[in-house]
């Protein structure tokens, strides 16, 4: 049956220009981290780096996405919400020069860092934009567009890797550029917009966290296994013998079929059980983590990764579809503020631990641990009672 339609006061029609301008600017910044997380872990690993410190690494721009977060209130009321967008492109572009600029490991920290607070600025703002900008009878489709684009730039992000190897820097000056272009681009499309997202603080982002538990449960599961994915996974692929142009692809076929999966996505979100798709999504990835060591045949082990990507980024997608059907006006910016704790939280732990697990237990542990937290995950929401409306 259809999903329960929502009780508070939903828009008649879309504001497309926003829906434009938010899935522009994110689109953009995740061709950046789709460059940056497979490039920074592979040549850091042909620099004879531990897995354990590459994961460490990559927490900085967990740190960042952690850190905005607790600035969010006094970012929105000094700056509007699109103009602070629009900032946020344009300082990614300037961390992914500094990444051509230099090779020093504690200074890409910090550029990582960084790039965490922007990131984590573009998405909270602009989740919180498209949900204001469309009507619920179209929620799942325009989350769906949205993940689509996302995961879209994952997919063409790595493709730089194989013609341009991994000590070059010329990569991330390409997409620094590119993401100056498209800042530019998101402020003339801001110009027709004619709806904008509520200033939020830190206070209701706590009550956020009280009143919907399911669905930072969600984001948490999502960010755990998507930052495994995309930032262990590639150093699993090349100790298990495989190439580093295997490995960097691997995360563009991890990302492609699961930008072309989310508009069907969205479309089941806007006409199934919201809750039930999630629990589908979530199961699904588990699958796909736990049988990946089992496989050996390269094509066997790119469509399963094919497989692990859409489940579990198909969690995010029912996660912003539930926002924007449960919440209105400063709780749509405090719970995208919430999800970027909760993806923070979790891609910490899942970089963090799953390349720690590697370094103790072998290259095999890390799949099978991943996987194993999200049957933990699915089993929660299984249980959980569907959160009530706010």
């Amino acid at each position: 049956m259809p999903h329960t339609a929502t009780t508070t006061p939903d828009i008649a029609m879309p504001d497309w220009s926003a829906i434009a301008a938010v899935i522009l600017g994110a689109s953009a910044f995740s061709v950046a981290q789709g460059i940056t997380y497979p490039l920074i872990s592979l040549a850091l690993e042909g620099r004879g780096v531990s897995p354990a410190m590459i994961g460490l690494n990559a927490v900085g721009f967990a740190l960042g996405l952690a850190a905005s977060t607790l600035m969010l209130g006094q970012l929105t009321s000094r700056m509007r919400a699109e103009r602070l967008i629009i900032v946020s492109l344009v300082g990614c572009s300037l961390c992914l020069a500094v990444f051509a600029a230099t090779a020093s490991l504690p200074v890409w920290f910090f550029a990582r860092f960084l790039l965490g607070f922007f990131a984590s600025l573009i998405f909270m703002l602009g989740e919180a934009w498209m949900n204001a900008a469309c009507p619920d009878r179209l929620r799942g489709r325009v989350s769906g567009l949205y993940g689509a684009g996302i995961c879209g730039g994952f997919a063409a992000g790595p493709l730089v890797i194989p013609f341009l190897g991994t000590e070059s820097g010329f990569g991330f000056a390409l997409t620094a550029v590119y993401v100056a272009l498209v800042a530019f681009a998101t402020g003339i499309l801001t110009l027709s917009t004619r709806t904008t997202p509520e200033a939020s603080s830190t206070g209701e982002v706590i009550v956020f966290f009280r009143k919907a538990p399911l669905l930072i449960a969600m984001v948490l599961a999502f960010g755990f296994a998507d930052i495994a994915a995309i930032s262990v996974m590639p150093v699993y692929f090349v100790k298990m013998g495989h190439s580093q142009a295997f490995a960097a692809l691997s995360v563009t076929v991890l990302a492609l079929p699961t930008a072309l999966a989310q508009p069907f996505i969205g479309l089941a979100l806007d006409r199934l059980p919201r809750l039930q798709v999630s629990i589908a999504a979530a199961s699904v990835a588990a699958a796909g983590f736990l049988i990946l060591p089992l496989l050996t045949s390269p094509v066997a082990i790119l469509i399963d990764f094919a497989i692990v990507g859409t489940g579990s980024f198909s969690l995010y997608t029912c996660a912003l579809t539930l926002l924007g059907e449960q919440h209105r006006g400063s709780m749509l910016v405090a719970g995208s503020a919430a999800f970027s704790l909760a993806y923070a939280v979790g891609s910490g732990a899942g970089s963090g631990t799953t390349g720690a697990v590697m370094d103790l237990l072998g290259p095999p542990a890390a799949p099978i641990g991943v996987g194993l937290a999200l049957v933990v995950f699915t089993a929660a929401f299984a249980f959980a009672r569907r959160p009530q409306q706010a």
